[in-house]
């Protein structure tokens, strides 16, 4: 999903050897990371999920001896790994837990001292079938690695941006236009920042913000757009919208209410 998308990307922005894997059926992040056990040798390997937004000095995980896997507390716990700790170190994690004993979330951060531990443990999953909530899960590999002996710490990470529910997107959003230092202004437009708007967006007689991103080929028109993401190549038209999500190539006209709609979807009230 997105693949040639995040390859063009990362190699138009970015001076550095880069290896692709294509995951070519969703069979959970393990299994994801087992397909690039290749490109792996005996070095301290960084793993960092790409669906969350990080503000953290990754060097002072790197500094560590043991294995470093980035927690943060949470209030709901269930739909993450969960970490169980005693005196400074990780005794127990946990895949998506029904009922959590801790509210120590893995996000998405994890600096693996013996990578080959993490793929020979990968393995076995695989090779055994072991399958939580139908998925392969990296959470369950690194649990094998506790059993081997292995010691992992916790990572305290303070400045982590879920990006994985409709309104923890928007959150981040938020967060993100709160940090931007570029003035935003249109004419024709009704600007109230925090707000960004792509350079390539068409907006007409419209109010924006605050806590809106109008992002590249997107069209706005006749709205009020506020505290919601109209995605790339989205049209906007006679609509009031907050707290809103619109996908990329979706059409939303003559709408006064809350809209999460996907992409190249379609919706017209009048």
């Amino acid at each position: 999903y997105l693949g040639e998308k995040i390859k063009d990307y990362v190699l138009a922005n970015y001076s550095i050897k880069v290896d692709f894997v294509e995951q070519e059926e969703p069979l959970g992040l393990g299994h994801a990371i087992y397909l690039y056990r290749h490109t792996v040798s005996r070095d301290p390997v960084l793993i960092i999920l790409g669906d969350t937004v990080f503000d953290v000095d990754l060097g002072t995980a790197a500094k560590s001896e043991f294995t470093v896997l980035g927690v943060k507390e949470v209030e709901d716990p269930r739909r993450f790994g969960v970490a169980e700790t005693s005196e400074g170190f990780i005794t127990r994690l946990v895949e998506k837990p029904e009922h959590p004993t801790s509210r120590l979330a893995i996000v998405g951060i994890y600096y693996i001292t013996r990578p080959q531990v993490l793929i020979e443990c990968l393995k076995d999953l695989i090779r055994q079938n072991i399958r939580t909530k139908g998925e392969f899960q990296l959470t369950d590999a690194l649990q094998l690695m506790l059993d081997r002996g292995e010691k992992m710490k916790p990572f305290p990470v303070e400045g982590w941006y879920d990006c994985g529910k409709p309104e923890t997107l928007l959150a981040t959003n938020r967060h993100l236009l709160e940090n931007q230092t570029t003035a935003v202004s249109r004419a024709d437009v009704v600007v109230q920042p925090p707000v960004f708007i792509s350079p390539k967006a068409t907006v007409k007689n419209s109010v924006i913000g605050p806590y809106a991103t109008i992002a590249e080929s997107a069209m706005v028109e006749n709205s009020i757009i506020r505290n919601s993401i109209i995605s790339e190549g989205a049209a906007v038209t006679d609509a009031l919208l907050d707290e809103s999500i619109v996908g990329n190539n979706a059409t939303v006209r003559g709408m006064y209410k809350r809209v999460n709609i996907g992409e190249a979807s379609e919706l017209e009230f009048y």
